[in-house]
């Protein structure tokens, strides 16, 4: 898109998304374009197909197995054929849909959404909300400048035994929470290594890479397990691990990130491809409390009695109070007190919430009648601060060194080492603008 058009488009957009804010009425129908359509893509389309008053009626990938794969998971669902696409900007351009969802690898989730946002679309994406601390401001910038519903999607947020157990945590009911530790130890297998090779048929590798640097093509750096590469992902701390820093940070009542971080690690075991490590402790301060997580991909135990989920997984958050400790999974929280840390609570999730995305989704489609940024349990702005606490602990682990960071300002002041890790360089069409 060269820079005339560019500006012409904004402009449309822009008229199209004040046109758009009033549209909807409470027994219209909204229309929902799936951006990317594998692991997260498929939950979207099972979930959007399921959601009230919602039909999926755009897809998009720019692999045209899964477009075909696409059509058919929804053909199976009964839902009405949808229109396909193999470029996001095409979608953004049909004035029939009335919101995205972005189910993406991560380097492409805050172009995409200012784009839809420009477009005048509501936004589900993905977590992290970024792939880096800067770009993530500049989605809260766009959906606040187009007044535009983006909800993140960190689903615990929607789900009921989450919600309780936040509640207990906020109200002392463990007494004073000193520190809340975040788990990640779920199993991961070596990747291996392979060879640069051609780019599958069917596949728009230009337009996958995207915003990214551009590199050769190999199916190691492809689906899913372009998580393990600086350039596309931000490794598990900001894959699997963003849900249970920002349960963390929620329940910790903490609105800005933490201004020191310091965070060490490494990929042990394993001689493969993967860059990012499998192995990573953080530890973030605040002034009253501090906030801890931890990525362990290879065989583990696990800690505060925390309930072992697919039977090879501990994933979870446990806060520690001054009067005792609770633990949260997807399976439900458990409280323990005293002393003798004697269980006195153990509630389990609510029938068919374990991880369900629906609830999460049913919020966004709420917030998108609404018109009420107030209604989302997941603003881009939470998605961006939690997004936010991961970056920080990356950029403390590549530069081996712990770092102060100014919330405020969302910099490391006179930093200049840590400064350059707050963005990078977009290719020339991808560039995530400045002023959106």
């Amino acid at each position: 898109m060269s820079e005339q058009n560019r500006r012409t488009f904004i402009k449309s957009s822009i008229a199209a998304a004040a046109a758009g804010a009033s549209v909807l009425g409470a027994n219209d129908r909204i229309n929902v374009a799936v951006i990317g359509l594998r692991g997260r893509g498929r939950d979207h389309m099972l979930n959007f197909s399921k959601a009230t008053g919602c039909r999926v009626a755009a897809i998009c990938d720019i692999d045209e197995e899964q477009i075909g794969r696409g059509k058919k998971y929804l053909e199976q669902l009964k839902s009405p054929t949808p229109e396909v696409y193999g470029d996001l900007r095409r979608v953004f351009d049909n004035k029939n849909i009335d919101a995205v969802s972005i189910a993406t690898p991560n380097h492409w989730h805050v172009l995409a959404t200012i784009w839809a946002c420009q477009a005048g679309k509501d936004v589900y994406v993905e977590k992290p909300a970024s792939h880096n601390i800067w770009e993530g401001r500049r989605a809260v910038e766009a959906a606040r400048k187009y007044d535009r519903m983006v909800q993140c999607g960190m689903q615990a947020r929607s789900l009921v035994h989450y919600q309780q157990a936040i509640q207990l945590v906020r109200q002392g009911g463990i007494g004073k929470v000193y520190l809340a530790k975040g788990l990640c130890y779920k199993r991961r297998k070596t990747i291996g290594r392979k060879p640069d090779g051609a780019v599958p048929p069917g596949v728009n590798y230009d337009l996958w890479t995207g915003p990214a640097a551009m590199k050769p093509f190999n199916p190691n750096r492809f689906h899913y397990n372009w998580h393990w590469f600086w350039n596309t992902g931000d490794g598990d701390i900001a894959n699997q691990g963003v849900h249970e820093m920002d349960i963390g940070r929620w329940g910790l009542g903490k609105s800005t990130p933490a201004t020191k971080v310091m965070s060490m690690g490494g990929k042990f075991v394993y001689d493969d491809d993967q860059e990012t490590p499998n192995t990573q402790l953080a530890a973030f301060k605040y002034d009253d409390c501090e906030q801890v997580f931890e990525v362990r991909g290879l065989i583990t135990g696990t800690e505060g009695n925390m309930t072992l989920e697919d039977n090879q997984h501990y994933i979870g958050v446990i806060f520690l109070g001054s009067e005792g400790y609770l633990t949260v999974d997807s399976n439900g929280f458990q409280v323990f007190m005293g002393e003798k840390k004697e269980r006195t609570q153990y509630v389990k999730h609510a029938e068919g919430e374990a991880w369900s995305t629906l609830p999460h989704i049913e919020n966004f489609l709420k917030a998108v009648r609404s018109r009420k940024r107030s209604d989302l349990n997941c603003d881009i702005l939470e998605g961006h601060i939690s997004a936010t606490l991961c970056h920080l602990a990356n950029a403390s682990y590549r530069l081996e060194r712990s770092l102060a960071f100014d919330p405020e300002k969302e910099n490391f002041g006179p930093d200049s080492e840590a400064n350059a890790m707050l963005t990078r360089n977009y290719r020339d069409g991808f560039v995530v603008p400045e002023k959106v």
